[in-house]
Formats: C-alpha cells, sequence, structure tokens
C-alpha cells in the first residue's frame, strides 16, 4: 500500500462534498509529475484529503483510492475548460481516479503544525514551492497524522 496527499480547494471540491458522494472522481490534473503520481496509484492506497486556499489550511481527512488511474474523459470535451486539443483517444494524456470517502477530522491537521513539527521535515507538501495537487506520503507521515487528528465520520 502506498500512501498519498491530494489537494483540493473547498470551494470547488472538499471534503464535506467527498463524504456526500461517498466516492468522487479526481479529475482537471493538468500538471504531468501529479499525473503521473496518479497513474502510480493503486486500488486500496489511503489519501490524505487537503484543503488549500481556505482560511485553515491543511489535512481535512482521509480517502482510499476505488478506481486506478483512467483517461480523464474532460480532457476530450471541447466545451469544457478542461479540453486539450493535443490529447487523444489513443494517447491521453491526462488521467482521472476515484477516490473513496474514508473519513473526515473533527478539526483539520494544519499546515501550520506539520511546518512546526521537526517530525515531518521532508514532506513535500511543507516545501515552499510544492504546488502539486497530488503528492507521494511517507506511510511514518501518514500515521502521524491519523495520530494527530480525530475522527468525525
Amino acid at each position: 500500500m502506498k500512501y498519498w496527499l491530494m489537494k483540493s480547494e473547498p470551494s470547488c471540491y472538499g471534503i464535506d462534498d467527498l463524504k456526500r458522494d461517498r466516492v468522487g472522481v479526481w479529475d482537471d490534473v493538468r500538471n504531468y509529475q501529479a499525473r503521473n503520481f496518479m497513474r502510480d496509484m493503486k486500488k486500496g492506497d489511503r489519501v490524505l484529503f487537503y484543503h488549500s486556499s481556505t482560511d485553515v489550511i491543511g489535512i481535512v481527512g482521509i480517502g482510499e483510492i476505488s478506481k486506478e488511474a483512467y483517461p480523464d474523459p474532460t480532457q476530450f470535451d471541447k466545451t469544457s475548460y478542461k479540453y486539450d486539443a493535443k490529447s487523444t483517444e489513443v494517447n491521453p494524456r491526462w488521467s482521472s481516479i476515484n477516490l473513496r470517502f474514508m473519513t473526515k477530522f473533527k478539526a483539520p491537521v494544519t499546515l501550520q503544525e506539520l511546518k512546526l513539527d521537526p517530525f515531518f521535515e521532508g514532506m513535500l507538501v511543507i516545501k515552499r514551492g510544492m504546488r502539486l495537487s497530488v503528492q507521494p506520503v511517507h506511510e511514518k507521515h501518514f500515521k502521524k497524522i491519523l495520530e494527530l487528528s480525530t475522527a468525525e465520520s
């Protein structure tokens, strides 16, 4: 099993949306490194769900990969802002995955908490300039975040 962190703005698709939907489609990733990470994901891998661009930035819950990478259908939709004219059905450039809701934390494990704790040194999300919406997480960091969190549901 591998561990990941996936960032989303709660105004676009937050943990409450995933909780409501039970399974969400993670699409609209248009960065090659993040896409490659998505292509490495396997069913059952665990995901730290991270809220960015909000008052309290941090990890707000846990998800699980429920469907491995497949071509992102939005890249072929000419009416969508997600359309990519260079992508073809034979050679799709972008991928989607499905993410299943597991739990929401009562309170976020904030970015500030992670930055202040030397244990998390090396975690990509705390590195300046690391803006990837999908990134790997070491198992030890994942487990420590679970210890710091309290589950809501």
